[in-house]
């Protein structure tokens, strides 16, 4: 008997059309019907994943594909900086010296700083992250060893957080070490996605930094360690203050944050044509993690009015507002 033929339409509309996950039967998500339109509008490609931590609700699109990190890829060594804290083998007040060799361009504000100097390791991790300071990531990279972020990242439970897809290929501005991974010309100084990435950024705002050191320091009562809770305030302040407020933020925050620390913790990423933003927004409602990637964009500009920026601060705002409706 032949099978009955289906529609051409049908089949058309499913496979041009971005579909994002959604559990269970019925309606469409609003939410997400409205951010179906908004990406296939982008000139670009389009990876996202949002939870709310209050309910576990999720949202995502294309979350588990690789995709450029820019310097998002920063929350990966901050992470690891307080792992090394916590097991007495680093410390917050450990000394790092910048040296005019030391300084890469791009973002950040050491360039021009006259060298040489010295910061503490939390003075690098802070510009790393307020700033994304460059010259302070690669200080930060070359104090914690490249090798000891990517076990940190892709090593197995508990003391790594077995990632599949998140890696930092080389320092900023400078050319990867051989053996180079196969695929690092493609993703550049990091690649992940945004499922793992969120996935970073909830260990901040949860405070879970893994199982506690299985012996203590040689030096832990020479050198108190902070606490898991302090360590991650430090970290969430961090992320608080971070200065580019264009995409997670831009529809969110309010205009004077000047009183304190904004409601939104994030870090951003880009190059040429990639714009990125992973973020935590607290709202009345409960945390809200938003992990949004765009690479392969048509608009390269360098604006705040950018194509990929707007896409971001628009996607923020639909998933806030369908989660939050107070916000």
């Amino acid at each position: 008997m032949p099978r009955p033929r289906l529609a051409l339409a049908p089949l058309l509309l499913l496979f041009t059309l971005p579909a994002l996950a959604q559990s269970g039967p019925g309606p469409a998500n609003p939410a997400t019907v409205r951010i179906d339109s908004l990406i296939h509008d982008f000139h670009g490609q389009v990876a996202y994943f949002a939870k709310d931590l209050s309910t576990g609700e999720t949202m995502e699109y294309h979350a588990d594909e690789p995709v450029p990190t820019a310097s998002v890829i920063k929350l990966g060594i901050l992470y690891t900086a307080l792992e090394q804290i916590r097991a007495g083998r680093a410390h917050f007040d450990d000394r790092l010296m910048l040296h005019h060799e030391d300084r890469v361009p791009g973002s950040g504000v050491l360039l021009f700083f006259d060298t040489p100097m010295t910061l503490t390791l939390k003075d690098a991790l802070t510009l790393m992250i307020a700033v994304s300071d460059n010259s302070a990531s690669n200080l930060v990279i070359d104090d914690l060893s490249l090798d000891t972020i990517d076990r940190r990242l892709t090593g197995p439970a508990p003391q790594g957080l077995a990632l599949k897809n998140t890696w930092l290929y080389k320092k900023v501005y400078r050319p990867a070490q051989d053996p180079v991974p196969a695929d690092q010309p493609q993703f550049g100084l990091g690649k992940t996605t945004a499922r793992e990435m969120a996935g970073i950024m909830e260990r901040f705002v949860t405070c879970n930094l893994g199982p506690a050191p299985t012996t203590p320091p040689a030096n832990a009562a020479a050198t108190p360690i902070p606490s898991d809770k302090d360590l991650c305030a430090a970290a969430i302040h961090m992320l608080k203050v971070q200065s580019d407020r264009d995409m997670i933020p831009r529809y969110l925050e309010k205009l004077d944050t000047t009183e304190g620390d904004s409601a939104i913790a994030n870090k951003t990423g880009a190059v040429d044509h990639a714009r990125v933003d992973v973020g935590a927004v607290y709202t009345n409602h409960g945390t809200i993690l938003i992990s949004a990637f765009t690479h392969d964009n048509a608009d390269t500009s360098w604006t705040a009015d950018n194509e990929a920026e707007l896409l971001i601060a628009k996607l923020a705002k639909t998933i806030v507002d369908a989660w939050d409706p107070s916000s």
